[in-house]
């Protein structure tokens, strides 16, 4: 009881945070989330840890992760995590003697199925920016069929999600997330034999994943498109639109961006946030990777901004009186949200 409790509270916590960090957030699909059972959501991976955030913030269900084993290296850290569903998964580049530890995983994965929850996979493997929908791994299926054949009877539905940033690793950043129709995976196993199987739940997911995030085929072509759409400023977080434009190769022509006439709410952010702001810089150039930038700067955001501006307005309270400092709390809180739901977005290059 008390778990879940923590599970919603945070769940709740991350959903108001999200809305201070997005300017707009599109959620879509969600009739298709079926309201018990055990349920496997299959979604693409562009934005490290940002993608299990939006996506199971705006999910109805409680949901369980499985989430790169290099996240998990300090105990504390794992702790927390544990708490809130998260998993290790480990790959290759953790070490091969790490891969053994996949399989009590796997065994968690087929007993939380079993229970009839969710769990929430990146078939894809690694996180890519790419905007196109990369080969599937098998791991998944092998996780949705080991389950079936564990437990004789049991039906897992799979719904493949489609996550799209308008230009991540920007803020404030623009978001789209569509779940996809439900694909029955005992359906499959039972009319094909184990291999084709694979194949054709393989097959279902990633067709549905290149319609529900845009999809740029990985070809020669691809720089090129890429190109033109970003130089037309198009929102990327209008999928059906953007993937019909590829498709029929009726792309837009050059569009200039809006001009950002929010710059003195910017600059009146930076020196009210100066050391927070700061702070994010120098961990900024330590990012090796860039799909990690969204998730760092969301936790500096979420974290450190709140709570300096708490210490902020107790310095202002002790100086002068408390209503004072509640109003100077939620000034600073308020003029962030509004340059959030404010700013106009452009796509990356």
């Amino acid at each position: 009881m008390l778990k879940k409790i923590w599970y919603n509270s945070v769940k709740l916590f991350l959903k108001v945070s999200l809305n201070f960090y997005a300017k707009e957030i599109k959620i879509s699909g969600r009739e298709n989330i079926p309201k018990k059972g055990a349920v496997l959501f299959a979604i693409n991976h562009p934005n490290a840890l940002m993608d299990p955030l939006f996506v199971t913030s705006f999910n109805p269900r409680e949901n369980h992760f499985l989430v790169r084993a290099d996240v998990f290296k300090k105990p504390l850290i794992k702790k927390a995590l544990a708490t809130l569903n998260l998993m290790p998964i480990y790959r290759i580049r953790d070490g091969r003697k790490q891969l053994s530890n996949n399989e009590e995983i796997f065994k968690k994965c087929f007993s939380i199925l079993k229970k009839q929850q969710t769990l929430i996979i990146f078939p894809q493997g690694g996180h890519c920016r790419d905007r196109t929908i990369q080969p599937l791994s098998k791991g998944f299926t092998r996780i949705v069929f080991g389950a079936l054949e564990e437990n004789p009877g049991l039906e897992i539905t799979v719904i493949p999600v489609g996550i799209t940033y308008q230009n991540s690793g920007k803020y404030p950043c623009k978001v789209a997330v569509k779940f996809g129709f439900p694909i029955i995976s005992s359906e499959i196993l039972n009319n094909n034999p184990k291999p084709k199987a694979i194949l054709i739940l393989k097959d279902k997911v990633s067709s549905q994943l290149k319609k529900l995030t845009v999809h740029i085929p990985n070809d020669e072509n691809y720089k090129t498109t890429l190109e033109q759409l970003n130089k037309a400023n198009i929102d990327f977080t209008e999928v059906d639109t953007i993937n019909k434009m590829i498709i029929e190769n009726e792309l837009p022509k050059t569009n200039i961006a809006k001009k950002n006439n929010l710059n003195l709410i910017f600059y009146l952010i930076i020196i009210n946030s100066c050391i927070p702001y700061l702070f994010w810089k120098r961990q900024k150039q330590k990012i090796k990777e860039k799909e990690f930038i969204d998730t760092m700067r969301f936790g500096v955001n979420t974290i450190l901004f709140p709570l300096f501006y708490l210490l902020q307005a107790i310095i202002i309270s002790w100086f002068f009186n408390f209503k004072i400092g509640v109003l100077y709390y939620f000034l600073s809180i308020s003029i962030v949200f509004i340059y959030t739901k404010l700013s106009p977005i452009h796509t990356e290059d």
